[in-house]
């Protein structure tokens, strides 16, 4: 199942700024990186950019050899376990996890840390690295997307405390099965406002 967005830019500026799009994981700590999930460029005055916010997830995991496991599906409440085989390292489903709200993935290795990945629509949203033998990586997230104008962030890679802290507008998705997304503000000189992003025309399920 999939939430459908519609940014609208009906700001006071043209094509020049980049909008990004991140969630945080609610179940973190210091080795959680936060991710900017979607990036949307050069897109103009009265111009709209559709996308898809699925509302579950992939996971997959990487080892310091710079090797990236396959993703598999994942919904809340589900335990996942990187494990040795014949065949090598494989990433297994181990049943419910020990919340229902979270999704967990444990290092089942006898030896060596990986790092632990999820994605929501093949866009990576977090990832927690140095996972070690025996410990889990717990992902949870609100159904809330950060929005915000920056500069020269790429898709996929971690968002700095800066970033973070001044994209901080919120948009409470729960229960929308459509909306959009619509950018005002901003313009040059001392007429110039703050931006704002309000969800319109929004279609409940």
């Amino acid at each position: 199942m999939a939430i459908k967005l519609n940014f609208i830019n009906k700001s006071n500026d043209g094509q020049d700024k980049e909008i990004v799009l991140f969630q945080q994981n609610v179940a973190t700590d210091m080795a959680e990186l936060t991710v900017a999930w979607k990036v949307i460029r050069y897109c103009g005055f009265q111009c709209h950019h559709p996308f898809l916010y699925p509302t579950d997830y992939e996971v997959s995991y990487s080892d310091e050899n710079g090797n990236y496991a396959p993703l598999k599906r994942a919904e809340d409440g589900q335990m996942f376990a990187v494990v040795p085989t014949p065949m090598g390292r494989r990433m297994v489903s181990k049943g419910p996890s020990t919340s229902p709200r979270e999704v967990q993935v444990l290092n089942g290795l006898p030896r060596g840390a990986v790092n632990v990945h999820i994605y929501r629509g093949g866009r990576l949203l977090a990832s927690k690295t140095a996972v070690v033998p025996q410990q889990k990586a717990v992902f949870s997230f609100e159904p809330v997307l950060f929005v915000g104008v920056a500069t020269q962030i790429i898709e996929g890679q971690a968002l700095d405390s800066g970033v973070i802290s001044n994209v901080n507008q919120e948009l409470y998705l729960h229960g929308i099965a459509s909306a959009d997304i619509v950018m005002s503000g901003g313009g040059a000189g001392p007429d110039s406002t703050s931006y704002v992003f309000a969800l319109e025309n929004v279609v409940m399920r």
